[in-house]
């Protein structure tokens, strides 16, 4: 480990021409939401489907796009979160009908890692009734909704090829990097889960002996859909830890037990336990000066029908406070929600 002031080599920025990220070492975020609100509308508004034997039909609108997408890299890997519910209007003819005389509108609910082109749920539903209402919307039902899915296969394929190309930067020998994706696989309500994109903690920059740091604090509170005792074994033990995290992982959950997670990224020490109700611990990312640790509290308070967790940590270096604050949401709520189904929600 390396110690203030000295040079570890994943560092030492003369490796890369423009000083940044060194061979891809470090964990790197791009946030993909925006890109993904036009790609979707340039891909889905005016799409025909036609179908010589009945008519043609339009998509004319987005009526509705909720959801977020983000790409992260980590040692020249890249992963993919997007959650997106899609909803938009159609206008269709019958071969030797009036023009748009049939309107209809579609939902996509599903458009998520989690699910394949192929299994993305398109819902149709039309304006009107009547024989050419019910043809028309069959078409859109039977033949529009695979070349919708197409479209949206689409997007994904450019979401990691186009968008995500310059998360990848070029190292000094080899002016760049090989790219490999990992996609998210949930597997609600169980505990094991194919991705490793949990394991990819952000690790800070190194700072020089003798600098001061600024530091700051952090609090966070998720609304979780299962009992306290639950959500407090996943903090505990080491099955669910590692199901969440995708990887290998060490815990001992007793007062001064250890714990790594994450690659080794994330280390600690449990300073106190109140079975259910509250965890505290010493905790670091591996890239901080040796010996430094925040002070993180999880707090468990168990509702009607859900749990609240609060995170509170103090002492985190102002340079990483950002990537320790987006760990917490999507490596570790975001993960525990859909490998355990405790209510995965959009961030």
């Amino acid at each position: 480990m390396a110690k203030w002031g000295e040079g570890d080599p994943r560092w030492i920025v003369e490796e890369r021409p423009d000083a940044v990220n060194v061979n891809n070492w470090h964990w790197s975020e791009k946030n993909a939401t925006n890109w993904s609100k036009d790609k979707i509308k340039e891909l889905l508004v005016d799409f025909k489907i036609d179908d010589p034997n009945v008519g043609v039909a339009t998509i004319t609108e987005i009526t509705s796009m909720e959801g977020e997408a983000v790409a992260n890299n980590r040692k020249a890997k890249l992963i993919f979160f997007y959650e997106w519910v899609i909803k938009a209007k159609w206008t269709a003819s019958a071969n030797g009908g009036k023009p748009d005389s049939v309107r209809g509108t579609f939902e996509v609910p599903n458009l998520s890692e989690e699910n394949e082109p192929d299994e993305l749920d398109v819902q149709i539903t039309v304006d009107t009734s009547g024989k050419e209402s019910d043809m028309l919307k069959d078409l859109m039902r039977n033949k529009g909704t695979d070349l919708i899915r197409g479209q949206l296969a689409k997007y994904i394929a450019q979401l990691k090829t186009d968008f995500a190309k310059d998360l990848i930067k070029p190292t000094k020998d080899a002016g760049g990097a090989p790219v490999t994706t990992t996609n998210v696989v949930r597997e609600t309500g169980k505990l094991s889960l194919n991705h490793s994109s949990a394991a990819k903690k952000p690790e800070g920059k190194p700072v020089a002996a003798g600098v001061k740091l600024e530091m700051k604090s952090l609090e966070i509170t998720e609304e979780l859909k299962c009992r306290k005792e639950e959500i407090y074994n996943v903090f505990t033990e080491l099955e669910f830890i590692r199901a969440f995290t995708r990887g290998p992982a060490t815990v001992d959950a007793v007062k001064g037990g250890k714990f790594v997670m994450f690659d080794g990224n994330v280390t600690g020490e449990f300073t106190e336990l109140d079975r259910p109700n509250e965890i505290r611990q010493k905790w670091r990312f591996r890239s901080w000066p040796e010996g430094h640790y925040s002070e993180v509290v999880i707090k468990f308070a168990e509702q009607d029908d859900h749990t609240n967790l609060t995170v509170t940590q103090s002492g985190i270096p102002a340079s990483d406070f950002e990537r320790t604050e987006n760990g917490w949401r999507n490596f570790y709520f975001r993960s525990i929600k859909n490998t355990f189904g405790f209510g995965a929600t959009l961030y």
